[in-house]
C-alpha cells in the first residue's frame, strides 16, 4: 500500500489558495480541505448562538460544542452546522468582519487544528489542505509544502470575486489587509518556511497559477 500523499498549501486572503487547491486536488486525485472555512463557519455558529465574541471563554466552549459537517470532495462544497447548509452564509461580511476576532484566539485555532488533523488523517489518498498555518503547524511534515501569494493590489480584486460582489471596495480592503495583520499575530503565513516553496501569482492567470503549484509540488516529490 502507497503512502498518503498530503500537500499543505498557505497563503493570505485573496491569494486563490481556494480555487488553486481544488485544481491540485483533482490533479493528484485527492481529498481537499478549504480550512478558512471551518473558522468561517465556527464565525456564523457563534453569532446565530449569540456568543459575545469578545468572551475567549465562550468561543472556545462553542469550538467544543461545533457540531460542524464539511465535505472533502474538490467537486463540490458541503458546508453545514446542525444540519443547516451554510456555504453562501459564510461569505456575508459580517462574518468576514468577525471571523478574526475567532481565528485569533489560540485556544479555539486548536480544537480546530486537532479536527483539521483528524479530516487530513481520515482522507483515503490523501489530502491537499489549504489555509494559513497548515505548511507551519498542521502538517508540517506533509509531502509537499507550498505558500501561495500575490500582491495585495491583485488579492483584494480576486477576494471580490470570490465572494461575488457582497463587498464594496472598503469592506474588502478592511477584510484582506486588516484581517492579515491580526492572524498574522497568532500564525506565519506571510513569508515561506525552511522547506515551503514560494509561488507568487501576482503575474500569473489561474492555470499558470495550478501549474507553476504543480511543479513546485512535484520538484519537492523528487518527481
Amino acid at each position: 500500500m502507497t503512502e498518503k500523499l498530503v500537500i499543505a498549501i498557505d497563503g493570505p486572503s485573496g491569494s486563490g489558495k481556494s480555487s488553486v487547491s481544488k485544481a491540485v486536488a483533482r490533479h493528484y486525485g485527492l481529498d481537499y480541505l478549504d480550512t478558512g472555512a471551518m473558522y468561517r463557519a465556527l464565525t456564523w455558529y457563534c453569532l446565530d448562538q449569540q456568543v459575545d465574541t469578545s468572551d475567549a471563554d465562550a468561543l472556545v466552549a462553542a469550538a467544543r460544542a461545533f457540531p460542524y459537517l464539511q465535505g472533502t470532495s474538490p467537486d463540490q462544497e458541503v458546508i453545514q452546522v446542525a444540519g443547516i447548509d451554510i456555504r453562501d452564509a459564510i461569505r456575508e461580511p459580517r462574518i468576514s468582519e468577525a471571523v478574526s476576532a475567532v481565528a485569533s484566539n489560540r485556544d479555539v485555532r486548536q480544537i480546530l487544528i486537532d479536527l483539521q488533523r483528524s479530516f487530513i488523517a481520515q482522507a483515503p489518498a490523501g489530502m491537499v489542505a489549504e489555509g494559513r498555518d497548515i505548511t507551519t503547524v498542521v502538517a508540517p511534515d506533509a509531502h509537499a509544502r507550498i505558500l501561495l501569494t500575490a500582491s495585495e493590489e491583485v488579492r483584494l480584486a480576486r477576494r471580490g470575486l470570490q465572494l461575488g460582489g457582497t463587498q464594496n471596495k472598503e469592506q474588502l480592503a478592511a477584510q484582506v489587509s486588516a484581517r492579515d495583520a491580526k492572524d498574522a499575530q497568532v500564525t506565519s503565513f506571510t513569508q515561506a518556511a525552511a522547506g515551503v516553496t514560494l509561488v507568487d501569482s501576482s503575474e500569473l492567470n489561474f492555470e499558470e497559477t495550478v501549474a507553476a503549484v504543480i511543479s513546485a509540488v512535484d520538484q519537492q516529490l523528487g518527481r
